[in-house]
């Protein structure tokens, strides 16, 4: 199975040539809460996504009916059947689906519909409360966008959503169920309630006065993730569909791991066991030799446990050969997009791929000596890469592994 189109709403830029400079020139997307007052909140910084009007995408009626994880999830699919040079009109609709999850699906609907319930009573809740805010809308949505009557799925499984839609989408195609699968994730939980309860949880960092140096995953000075959102879709092909149309291919998909830690509702099993089954998994479901792995792009959430955990389970699976493989984080700099987290950071990996450009781990100043890996610094490393991981890890110890290799005809 190949990726040939590429779609993103980030809060560095939207479109993929955007997205790709700014990963690359080390584009910091962390900033001050502008989308509600934040000013009597614990934690006020996040990465927004800037610049984004639905009405390029949506009618402005229909864009006021559905929620903005709904507008980022048809833009980047949009952009992602435009990027491939995909007619969907000569596709049988029946063999195209669309795999798209989202962790916390229209919060920001719930948000409103529940203070307006509250505060004025039942008669008004909008009538379009519930398929605004249920998490499957957005594949929903795009499906009937696109006409697209095949495999339909929204994984929900926290951090690590995308990462395990794209691993079904895998399986989907490889049964003969699709030729066609438009799969990612995406998000939009900076919200008053999304805020308050991340920093509840004591999840997020809390450098207010420094927002542009908050997000440092691995640096022994990180002290939480910053709340990110946006979109990511991949159009994802049967590799003959591919060439018979002649696509663009960026990659192939060879791998995916998917494991449970069944350890704890938030923190992830410290000696990292069932990351290293997921990345295991996903190795050998490519064919490779573990010594084959090059680069990691890791889950890396800046969280002492998280990244702690990671680098563990990084050096308990691959050993001496560690030091050989590069390491960085993408939420470095558009923070944790949490369902959308996944096909994110797959889309750099992308970029490693076909331009040999592995981007920097933005803020790492200090590696913490705790995480014993080959952590890519503030400078992009210009590198030939042709085999990579991408790890993703939910609360409720879900976990999912992504491998990519490089497309060689």
């Amino acid at each position: 199975m190949v990726i040939t189109g590429v779609g993103v709403v980030s809060p560095i830029g939207n479109g993929k040539d955007e997205f790709w400079k700014a990963l690359e020139e080390g584009k910091n997307g962390v900033g001050y809460i502008t989308l509600f007052d934040a000013s009597d909140y614990p934690v006020r910084i996040a990465a927004e996504v800037k610049d984004f009007d639905p009405g390029q995408w949506l009618e402005k009626k229909e864009a006021r009916k559905t929620d903005r994880v709904i507008h980022f999830a048809v833009a980047a699919s949009d952009m992602a059947i435009k990027d491939s040079a995909l007619d969907l009109s000569m596709e049988d609709p029946t063999r195209v689906g669309v795999y798209l999850g989202s962790g916390e699906g229209g919060i920001g609907t719930s948000f409103q519909n529940i203070k307006a319930l509250v505060e004025k009573g039942p008669n008004k809740i909008s009538p379009f409360f519930i398929p605004m805010m249920i998490s499957n809308m957005p594949a929903a949505y795009v499906a009937i966008r696109c006409n697209a009557k095949g495999p339909s799925l929204c994984a929900v499984t926290a951090c690590a959503t995308a990462t395990h839609t794209i691993g079904e989408a895998i399986y989907a195609i490889r049964r003969g169920e699709a030729d066609v699968i438009l799969a990612g994730g995406a998000e939009a939980a900076i919200t008053p309630v999304g805020v308050a309860g991340f920093a509840a949880m004591k999840a997020l960092s809390s450098r207010n006065d420094d927002p542009e140096h908050a997000s440092r995953p691995f640096d022994v000075d990180r002290d939480g993730f910053v709340l990110g959102e946006g979109a990511g879709v991949l159009v994802l092909e049967e590799l003959e569909h591919a060439k018979k149309r002649n696509a663009r291919i960026y990659g192939e998909l060879v791998g995916y791991g998917n494991t449970t830690d069944a350890y704890h509702i938030t923190a992830p099993d410290p000696n990292g066991a069932g990351a290293v089954r997921a990345m295991k998994m996903a190795i050998a479901m490519a064919g490779w030799d573990p010594a084959e792995v090059e680069l990691i792009n890791a889950h890396g959430t800046s969280t002492p446990l998280n990244d702690t955990m990671e680098a563990k389970a990084i050096r308990a699976l691959f050993g001496e050969h560690t030091d050989d493989i590069l390491v960085h984080s993408t939420k470095s700099m558009v923070g944790h997009g949490l369902g959308a987290a996944g096909v994110l950071e797959l889309i750099a990996l992308l970029m490693a791929l076909e331009k040999g450009v592995v981007h920097p781990t933005i803020n790492l100043e200090k590696i913490d000596e705790e995480c014993p890996i080959n952590v890519v610094g503030k400078s992009p490393v210009y590198k030939k890469i042709s085999r990579a991981l991408s790890n993703n890890f939910g609360f409720g110890g879900h976990n999912a592994v992504l491998a990519i290799q490089s497309y060689e005809g």
